[in-house]
């Protein structure tokens, strides 16, 4: 579900009443809520095991073949900027540990990638509002795992087009192959689909 704002012209007062009721309403409400260029997308349903233990084994992957100062994330808090009034929380985020220390959300443009594993409740956030989001947002590497078919796909060299930044390359795979995150390469074997 969306809720989209009435009046672009309003941008910052919108999104910090948009940051309040996510705020508010987070802890009460199933599922994950995000802020887009188009409003509040809520994520109806909590992620169940398959989507967990993708995001864990993707994570422990990465982290066995990256340099020790950098870090496959999957907790808090979100990344957010707010004068684009974006506010998304990958599920799992390459960034440096020196890049988490301070208070409040990350800044996205210390990402290294972005990976999400596609929720079954709402498959379009992934494919097509976070492969809008995060080159509007900087982040250089986008990987998507979707665990209904059995593929992803990697995205990256984001490029400007007169409809904002986007990447210009996709690379898709289906899971058994290798992928390439940034500039690591991790196995597919053995991830989990959803029954």
């Amino acid at each position: 579900m969306t809720i989209a704002p009435d009046d672009a012209q309003r941008v910052s007062p919108l999104y910090q009443a948009m940051r309040d009721i996510v705020e508010q309403m987070q802890d009460r409400v199933p599922g994950k809520l995000e802020i887009t260029v188009e409003g509040i997308v809520h994520d109806m349903m909590s992620p169940r095991r398959p989507h967990e233990l993708t995001a864990a084994q993707v994570s422990r992957r990465l982290e066995k073949v990256m340099p020790d100062g950098l870090l496959a994330h999957t907790g808090t808090p979100d990344v957010e900027e707010e004068p684009e009034g974006i506010m998304r929380h990958p599920d799992v985020m390459v960034i440096a540990w020196e890049d988490m220390e301070g208070q409040g959300a990350f800044d996205p443009r210390t990402l290294i990638a972005a990976i999400e594993v596609v929720s079954r409740s709402n498959p379009d956030n992934d494919w097509v509002g976070k492969t809008r989001d995060y080159p509007l947002l900087g982040i250089p590497h986008y990987v998507i795992f979707d665990p209904r078919t059995g593929s992803g796909a990697v995205f990256s060299d984001i490029h400007p087009t007169p409809e904002g930044p986007r990447y210009a390359t996709r690379k898709d795979f289906v899971y058994g192959e290798d992928v390439t995150v940034a500039e690591w390469t991790i196995s597919t074997d053995g991830l989990p689909r959803y029954p």
